[in-house]
């Protein structure tokens, strides 16, 4: 079994997030040319909206003017956007092109614009350095736009810090407590597992051989491969990108078949895809899909899964949600390291040095880090 890379404890003080980073604001149908979606991400309120010619753009929602909020103003022309207050018009890069009752425009009369990409699905912004806004620095999660890949999600707001969700996904043994009833099973934490990272990943892997699959697993086992019975091999490979992202390599397959090896032809193979927005220290925006390679002509399995998923998604929005009201009813005390929380920890390194080379680690922020060493 990998141990943690450190057993010191932290208090229960969250670290920041980057801002040198790609989030996602919304996904691609929310954000449309017929009206302005509001939405804060990492902490700035968004106007978000798409031009005539179907670019989305992200602008600050706060007029130049007496910043009074765009979202709740209307598109004009091309690619602009009106100030309900007062009537100024700004076009996609933020600069004003109209004031009312004069002519003349003040050179300075500009909101913030943030570099937009669009990609598998989902809208991503970056709120950072727009001379660093990389696409290819877009987390891979291409399975959401392959045709070799079929499924659906939504987005949950978690009353949480974001950083809260990254340690729910990085430690799967809480299914055996949180989802007794449809994914969990004694076997998660009985079972040993990897952890391995680089620069900008985390890796969590941990296999289970010869089990009985859980109501979940075997229901889809079933959809597959109808006359089932028999024990399983069952996986979960956990992929982190820096600084959100959380993609989950899961499945069963018929045990002894070769899966550990590669051969997953007698099993199902789904990806739980996971990207987390901050909102504010204590919320979060929450965009998952389900993602499977088998029966895709089936929607009634998409559905199925969404909705599966959903109900099991809701179980942790529960304890996320009371697991912040603690860290607030209690700021003094500490959190302490298992070594199930070896690849959080490793999360938590990387969200650390990210903040340092913004030079954003603070005082505060120093203190609550996990701190680990290299092992």
């Amino acid at each position: 079994m990998t141990v943690a890379p450190s057993t010191r404890t932290t208090t229960a003080k969250l670290l920041d997030h980057p801002l040198n980073a790609w989030y996602v604001a919304g996904w691609d149908h929310e954000i449309t040319s017929k009206g302005i979606l509001a939405r804060t991400v990492a902490g700035r309120p968004l106007a978000l909206y798409r031009t005539q010619d179907g670019r989305a753009a992200a602008l600050a929602d706060a007029c130049w003017h007496r910043l009074a909020p765009l979202s709740q103003g209307k598109l004009v022309g091309t690619d602009g956007i009106q100030c309900p207050y007062h009537g100024l018009q700004y076009n996609s890069a933020g600069r004003c092109t109209s004031m009312p009752a004069q002519e003349t425009l003040n050179p300075s009369a500009t909101v913030p614009s943030f570099p937009v990409v669009e990609e598998n699905r989902y809208v991503w912004v970056w709120l950072g350095d727009p001379t660093l806004a990389d696409p290819s620095l877009v987390p891979d999660m291409h399975q959401l736009g392959s045709n070799e890949w079929a499924g659906d999600g939504e987005t949950i707001h978690a009353s949480c810090n974001y950083q809260l969700v990254l340690d729910n996904l990085m430690d799967l043994t809480h299914e055996e407590f949180v989802h007794s009833s449809s994914i969990g099973q004694d076997e998660l934490s009985e079972s040993e597992f990897e952890v391995t990272h680089s620069e900008d990943s985390v890796t969590v892997s941990r296999w289970m051989h010869n089990i009985d699959a859980p109501p979940f697993w075997l229901k889809n086992m079933r959809d597959k491969f109808p006359e089932f019975e028999g024990k399983v091999d069952r996986w979960q490979i956990i992929h982190y990108y820096s600084p959100s992202t959380i993609c989950i390599d899961v499945g069963v397959a018929e045990a002894g078949t070769g899966a550990p090896e590669g051969d997953r032809s007698r099993g199902v193979n789904g990806y739980v895809m996971n990207t987390i927005t901050p909102e504010t220290e204590r919320s979060c925006h929450y965009f998952w899909a389900f993602m499977r390679n088998y029966r895709l002509d089936s929607q009634l399995i998409t559905t199925q899964l969404r909705n599966g998923v959903h109900g099991v998604f809701g179980e942790d929005e529960e304890m996320l949600k009371a697991q912040q009201e603690a860290i607030d009813a209690n700021p003094n005390y500490e959190f302490y390291n298992l070594n199930i929380d070896a690849g959080g920890m490793w999360v938590r390194r990387l969200l650390e040095r990210a903040l340092e080379a913004e030079g954003r680690l603070g005082t505060d922020n120093k203190a609550a880090a996990t701190h680990t060493s290299k092992s």
